[in-house]
């Protein structure tokens, strides 16, 4: 099996496989929505002991039903050799590492290392920190032992302080590792980064507009009584009505007016692009004079209370200008990385 040429590639199914009533009825469903690919997870990893942590090996022949009785493709998560041996043994399409198990080179690279040589589709979640680096050699880790049908999935990562989503998307990682892989699929896990069923609509939509190839979307006969990640599955009903609301935006237009516009907009940008290179390169200059004037009074290089201040100040401007808390906040924590390397020298 490769992966589907087709945009947006769909992957839906219960966040995990509970019986084989429930396994059907969800397969049933995602058939009619017109989805070829189905998804359950078999081995659940739990934040707390005693929750439901899915039904093991014991759940494949389920999986095999799927398959000889509905024609889907079939697909679970791993997370050790011995989930990937018992997955290529029972003839199961295509697998997932989920955010947990992609951030552990470890477990990475004996999972990468039973995969080598079998012809099967292997995604990659990002991990829980919003690490492109790490991610990235997950993904490096995989081909290196030979995996050549390598995606991504984009799942987002955790933060506190009571966010709308329950995973904050950050779909600049998912910008980053296009550039790394220009040559494999993404796609978006609306449902994890929602946390909520009344997100999923706008995440997915979200995520096409900005070009990934497709979702993974969790889905269950009955939501409310599904025994993990209740809250943000959709019912049979409201998966139709997600896919059919969907709009794929086109990769570009002939129009000539179109082109033109766009043209002169990105003249602009570029323009912007090079007075921010300038900008930092200036303030770079700034933050060596700063350090050497530290180390000639012997002042430490850390000044937690200025940079405070300084980040403070820089969040209320952004919210004055409109501009995005979480953004500047990433771009002024790197600064300010970069520029306590300078005073170091």
């Amino acid at each position: 099996m490769d992966f589907p040429q087709e945009r947006p590639f769909v992957i839906a199914g219960p966040c995990s496989a509970e019986s084989r009533s429930q396994v059907l009825e969800a397969a049933a469903a995602v058939k009619a929505a017109g989805v070829r690919y189905f998804r359950a997870g078999l081995w659940k990893p739990r934040t707390h002991p005693g929750g439901f942590e899915g039904l093991g090996a014991e759940g494949l022949p389920l999986l095999a039903d799927v398959r000889r009785l509905y024609g889907l493709s079939v697909c679970t998560e791993v997370a050790s050799a011995a989930h990937v041996k018992a997955c290529l043994d029972a003839g199961v399409d295509m697998v997932w590492i989920g955010a947990r198990t992609s951030g552990n080179p470890f477990l990475v690279q004996e999972i990468a290392d039973t995969l080598s040589g079998a012809d099967i589709p292997v995604l990659v979640k990002n991990p829980i920190s919003p690490d492109a680096g790490l991610w990235a050699g997950a993904i490096e880790r995989l081909r290196l032992s030979g995996v050549s049908k390598v995606g991504a999935v984009l799942r987002g990562c955790p933060v506190p302080g009571g966010e709308k989503y329950r995973n904050q998307p950050y779909w600049s990682l998912s910008i980053e590792l296009r550039t790394r892989f220009q040559d494999i699929p993404i796609l978006a896990d609306p449902s994890h980064m929602a946390g909520d069923r009344a997100y999923v609509r706008e995440l997915s939509q979200r995520a096409l507009d900005l070009g990934l190839d497709g979702l993974m979307i969790e889905s269950h006969p009955e939501p409310e009584k599904a025994l993990s990640d209740a809250s943000q599955q959709l019912s049979p009903q409201q998966l139709r009505d997600l896919l059919e609301g969907l709009s794929l935006p086109a990769a570009t237009s002939a129009d000539g007016d179109y082109l033109q516009a766009i043209d002169r907009l990105r003249a602009r940008i570029d323009l912007i692009d090079e007075n921010l290179l300038a900008l930092l390169r200036e303030r770079s200059d700034a933050s060596i004079a700063i350090g050497r004037y530290k180390k000639e009074h012997g002042v430490s290089i850390l000044q937690p209370g200025r940079w405070e201040t300084v980040l403070g100040n820089m969040l209320e401007r952004a919210d004055a200008l409109g501009l995005s808390r979480e953004l500047i906040k990433e771009v002024m924590n790197a600064i300010h990385a970069d520029s306590v390397r300078l005073q170091e020298r």
